[in-house]
């Protein structure tokens, strides 16, 4: 824990998963950071016995045992009930003691103080902070806990402009299948969550409806090419917008206006090849920017918490951004996307879709853009969850060469950067997870795991019980690593 405090003294601030208490007079305040911390898939550290007022300076605590007995006490007022590893330890002759919080799973969550409630007593860390959860926040753990389709909700309105033809071509091809053969198309569209109880769903309102918006006018895409690399920025005439446009309709309405829109405004390049060979393509690979619309589409949240928020597309001079409600479904990490399946926050939108063949494959989304922009020698796309919000960015600059240490670190995170840049030397899960300020468990299962499936991290070294992990042997090399270091 030395290198725990030293590394907070250095850097003067406490951090996302650490939190210092003074307790020279008793156990603090700690319900709040008790909520947050479990409420983050990184859990936390309490730590208690510095003092922020006076330059995270070593004070030390009252009474370790009575106040591992207090925050015990607290973590039983906690619902779920947390229950913290704590620790008792020394430096330079002052006692201090640590509480080590593990982030629940997300099923369990919000956890919050019972005396104040679930809406007033659950936390979110943001930053070095603790902050009251919204109600949006709150509701989309209820939601996962429970089990509650949005997608699925009836709508309260009779079928507007329905597309008859794609609604014929839905019910005949679910026939064609065998299963349903005989059966009325009623039946057929209850059955597949197009209906419920006579009436439409929102994933059928959504699909089937030529103009959703008549009821849902925010569930639309609002789409705008900057003349900058901010938004802001204004061209030689003032205009803040080269083509700003709402684009409303239909899911493969919506879907087929802006690729249009996106294909409209991009640069084409000429590419010749070694035989002389002129082609002429797109800025971006317009199959990989097809289905981050259609991810947003149809992984968005569609809960009346968001009903009012349109999916955002901004193509910028170095970059595209696709911005939809929700964040991704569930908790999944945004470091396994392509590599796990994560659960569907809309199964019903996801399967009309596949029966009109509008989505295919289900999964692939996510390894076909990836895959697209490397053979266009760009970036992969950069993925952003922040709970609220999902972000995907597609970058058209070409990918910097292995060469230099910049092209090497290009497409990792900052926690990974870190790791290498710690890894120069062989070290121990528990020597990095201190380096991270995160847990044992947290560190090992999300960030050593993930980076030696990557070939980022090898194995070096096993002294007893101790494994040893350094940075991958040709990884060495590219990073101009000599074996003395």
């Amino acid at each position: 824990m030395r290198v725990l405090v030293e590394n907070i003294q250095k850097q003067k601030t406490e951090l996302r998963n650490v939190e210092i208490k003074e307790a020279g007079g008793g156990c603090p305040k700690i319900y709040d950071t008790l909520s947050s911390f479990s409420n983050q898939d990184e859990g936390g550290v309490i730590l208690f016995g510095l003092s922020e007022k006076e330059g995270h300076k070593i004070t030390g605590v009252y009474d370790p045992a009575d106040l591992q007995v207090q925050v015990n006490n607290r973590s039983l007022e906690m619902e779920p009930v947390v229950h913290p590893l704590l620790n008792v330890f020394s430096i330079d002759g002052k006692q201090l003691v640590t509480a080590e919080i593990n982030g629940l799973p997300y099923a369990d969550r919000p956890v919050f103080h019972k005396a104040k409630g679930i809406q007033k007593g659950s936390y979110i860390r943001i930053g070095d902070s603790d902050e009251h959860m919204t109600s949006y926040e709150i509701y989309k753990y209820q939601a996962y806990r429970l089990g509650l389709r949005e997608d699925q909700r009836t709508v309260e309105s009779d079928w507007i402009m329905l597309d008859t033809v794609r609604m014929q071509t839905f019910i005949n091809t679910v026939k064609a299948s065998g299963r349903f053969e005989g059966m009325s198309d009623d039946q057929v569209l209850t059955l597949q969550k197009v209906i419920k109880n006579g009436k439409p769903t929102l994933a059928g309102f959504m699909v089937f409806s030529k103009f959703p918006q008549s009821e849902f006018p925010g569930l639309a895409i609002t789409a705008a090419v900057v003349p900058g690399e901010s938004t802001g920025e204004t061209d030689s005439n003032d205009a803040r917008f080269l083509d700003n446009r709402r684009i409303e309709g239909s899911i493969p309405e919506m879907l087929e206006e802006s690729i249009n829109f996106l294909e409209r405004n991009m640069k084409i390049r000429t590419i010749i090849d070694k035989n002389g060979k002129r082609t002429d393509r797109y800025e971006y690979p317009l199959v990989a920017i097809r289905e981050a619309i259609l991810n947003a589409l149809i992984h968005r949240d569609y809960s009346r918490h968001t009903n009012g928020t349109p999916i955002d597309i901004k193509m910028f001079t170095d970059r595209i951004e696709i911005i939809s409600s929700g964040g991704i479904y569930g908790g999944f990490p945004v470091s396994q996307l392509g590599r796990d399946n994560p659960e569907s926050r809309n199964s019903a939108l996801v399967r009309i879709l596949e029966i009109l063949k509008i989505s295919e494959n289900r999964y692939s989304g996510i390894p076909t853009m990836e895959k697209e922009m490397k053979k266009y020698g760009l970036r992969a796309p950069e993925y952003i969850d922040n709970g609220r919000q999902f972000k995907i960015i597609f970058r058209n600059s070409l990918q910097q060469k292995d060469s230099s240490t910049d092209g090497v670190f290009q497409n990792l995170s900052e926690r990974e950067i870190e790791v290498l840049k710690s890894c120069i030397v062989p070290l121990s899960r528990k020597e990095i997870a201190q380096i991270l300020c995160l847990n044992y468990v947290y560190t090992s299962n999300n960030v050593i795991k993930p980076m030696i499936k990557k070939g980022l991290l090898v194995e070096a070294e096993r002294q007893g019980r101790t494994t040893r992990l350094e940075i991958e042997p040709s990884l060495r090399k590219q990073l101009g690593i000599s074996d003395n270091e």
